[in-house]
């Protein structure tokens, strides 16, 4: 059941979604529920899985971005970068603890300091489906992923007849916030073309206090995708993607001046085959470019008193090619998906002082990766009620060190790289099992374990200044990070009352830190591993009083430590609450939604991660945002917002400081949210 939906809950949708998710033809495919018309949170479909349609506006304003649609699911959080490409953060668990996917393909970002993570290249609203599992509770998807997997999903499907679907939405805001998005497709019974695009586009916005944030952006995406489908039990697609955008980064040195992406994938399905227990089989190849330009001369002019007087330019690029095959064999008491993926990634790196430069100079290889693993993931039902689910993959994981020099620090000419020309090989195991029980058609449990191991990642081996004690560097010292998590639950489903309730607890051998500090060579970065626990819950509950209204509210909570020292891991959000009452008559809607922040005092000053590191606590806060909502008929809708109501100054906890270049002082100060929002959109639905 949803938790707060501003017209209608979407949970109808998301169970509806969650069944056709294993299906590719056109009795199974995802179809807009146009009663839910704004999304303000998520509930799970099934245990630490959650669904829902980025199609759908939410509250806050429409998300530009990956990473703040995921805000709408409880326990996640962002580390803003600016008005857009936020950086997901799940239970306080941050970077390659998650594994974000696009139509089952990795694309990583390029930027040393993540300023164009992977969520920065998506547009939520072109995709059909969000699928989130939380915890290390599969192994279908790639390894490492202690944290969740994050998969955003299109639809294919197998026309019966010549037919056209068209769809796309309009928005207006604040700040100058315009978007524009375009879903068509055409399609036969012989195969079907589907054109994918959007532009988004904002200026900087003011806070609660009138002050002016840097944090405009224009970015724009365009995907093709091209199948072929001569029986219903088989799919053959071609998919073409290219987007860019600019983002102003009040929080950075730099702004984001490039966000080139390209994409290229072939995926093979055969459903039916007819073979006996072996029932499908699907293979997909994909090659991702993310080609990203940080300067801080083109959104913004050169501050001649602060760290960068010059105009200054870096250019990094990251082309990530992978692959993965399954196989899918059902029993009358068994189903099991056993397959092998594989992924070969490569980062190159340019830059210059003055305007430019850096377009003459050659990109430099500084590191490449490589993973290669199988997997076998299984569900053995043990009647009507109980079903036990499990899997295990086993992933050889290499790394090679290619630079030949790293920083000096502090304006100090580059040193020789002690590591330059080595490689690394790990051999990475992950497995879990997990039990579910459906106590009557309305109350279920569920109790799994799950263990993973992840290899130190680009930005965890390559950006910090130095390593652990002893070692030469990150590269060469750091070890690979190993997670064993419980996971519990309880979900209930009544007519007119539902609540559902996750739990986890967790222990981190070798969790990777790292630790700011100030030096005779300038601020320094290390990155070292220790030992840590995690725990937390969310929990959520829905009650429908009368037929039009709808009552929700939703609360996460997430706490780490580190077992030796008893210091509480950084950079973990604090206790949130979100409550709504709506109310919706089949033609009109309105609703209400309060956001519920606690303040966070359990912080570790000086550490944190790639990106962002405590820096004291911080305070709570309230957010009020209103909505209404008009069914035009049964294709075009128009919804309308304000968020912030009251025009609050207020700050999330998970925040870097602001840049002297945006008038904030030397300290660090935490960046203000958007003050008092506006939006409206129109949306068509086919």
């Amino acid at each position: 059941m949803a938790i707060a939906a501003a017209l209608a809950s979407p949970a109808a949708f998301a169970v509806e979604a969650a069944e056709d998710a294993a299906h590719i033809h056109a009795d199974a495919t995802r179809t807009v529920d146009f009663d839910a018309l704004v999304v303000t949170a998520a509930a799970p479909v099934s245990a630490l899985t959650w669904e829902t349609s980025p199609k759908l506006p939410r509250q806050p304003v429409p998300a530009s971005d990956g990473a703040d649609y995921l805000k709408t699911i409880p326990g996640f959080s962002a580390v803003r970068n600016g008005g857009s490409n936020g950086d997901p953060v799940l239970r306080g668990m941050f970077g390659s603890r998650l594994n974000l996917l696009t139509n089952d393909g990795a694309m990583p970002g390029a930027c040393p300091s993540r300023m164009d993570n992977a969520m920065s290249y998506i547009a939520p609203e072109t995709y059909d489906a969000l699928v989130v599992i939380k915890g290390p509770q599969t192994v279908l998807w790639g390894p490492g992923a202690s944290a969740g997997t994050v998969r955003f999903e299109r639809d294919r499907e197998h026309h019966v007849e010549p037919n056209w679907k068209v769809g796309g939405s309009a928005l207006a805001g604040s700040w100058g916030r315009n978007d524009q998005v375009l879903d068509a497709t055409y399609g036969a019974p012989s195969g079907y073309a589907r054109i994918s695009a959007n532009r988004s586009e904002s200026g900087d916005y003011d806070d609660g206090n009138g002050d002016r944030v840097g944090s405009a952006w224009k970015k724009w995406n365009a995907d093709l995708a091209l199948g072929w489908t001569p029986d219903e039990d088989t799919l053959l697609e071609l998919g073409i993607g290219i987007g860019d955008g600019e983002a102003r980064y009040a929080t950075r040195a730099m702004d984001g001046s490039q966000f080139d992406r390209t994409n290229y994938s072939l995926r093979f399905e055969k459903t039916d085959l007819g073979l006996g227990a072996l029932q499908a089989f699907e293979a997909s190849v994909y090659r991702n470019i993310a080609d990203h330009v940080m300067d801080n001369y083109s959104l913004r002019d050169p501050n001649p008193d602060g760290p960068m007087p010059m105009p200054m330019a870096s250019n990094v690029e990251r082309s990530t090619s992978g692959g993965r095959a399954v196989a899918t064999w059902r029993g009358a008491t068994f189903e099991l998906a056993t397959g092998i993926d594989a992924q070969d990634s490569r980062h190159r790196r340019r830059g210059g002082v003055g305007r430019g430069t850096y377009l003459a100079l050659p990109r430099v290889v500084d590191a490449r990766f490589d993973n290669l693993g199988v997997f076998a993931e299984g569900t053995w039902f043990q009647g009507d009620a109980g079903r036990w689910i499990a899997g295990a993959r086993v992933d050889r994981a290499g790394v090679d060190d290619e630079r030949m020099t790293v920083s000096g620090g502090h304006g100090n000419p580059p040193m020789h790289n002690p590591t330059a020309g080595q490689s690394r090989e790990e051999t990475l195991k992950a497995g879990f099992v997990r039990y579910e029980r459906d106590i009557d058609r309305r109350l279920s449990w569920y109790a799994g374990v799950g263990h993973t191991e992840r290899m130190p990642d680009y930005w965890e081996m390559f950006s910090a200044d130095m390593g652990p004690m002893g070692a030469v560097n990150a590269f060469a010292g750091l070890d690979t990070e190993k997670t064993t998590q419980l996971d519990v639950g309880l979900q209930y489903r009544g007519e007119r009352f539902s609540a559902w309730v996750s739990a986890y607890a967790g222990r981190v051998e070798d969790f990777i830190q790292f630790r700011y500090m100030d030096t005779m060579m300038g601020k320094r970065s290390r990155v070292t591993n220790i030992d840590a626990e995690t725990r937390g819950a969310e929990l959520g509950v829905e009650y429908r009083p009368a037929q039009d209204w709808k009552l929700g509210g939703s609360l996460a909570y997430a706490r780490g430590e580190d077992r030796d020292s008893g210091r509480p891991l950084p950079q973990m959000p604090p206790l949130e609450g979100r409550f709504s009452a709506d109310w919706n008559n089949g033609t009109w809607s309105a609703g209400v939604l309060l956001r519920v922040v606690d303040g966070q005092d359990r912080v570790a000053e000086g550490y944190g991660n790639v990106v962002g590191q405590d820096i004291g606590p911080s305070a709570g806060f309230a957010t009020l945002a209103l909505n209404a909502g008009y069914r035009v008929n049964a294709r075009l809708q128009v919804t309308a917002g304000v968020d912030n109501l009251f025009d609050r100054a207020y700050s999330e906890h998970l925040n870097l400081a602001g840049n002297a270049d945006f008038g904030y002082p030397a300290d660090a100060v935490r960046i203000n949210e958007p003050g008092r929002t506006f939006w409206l959109r129109a949306g068509y639905g086919w």
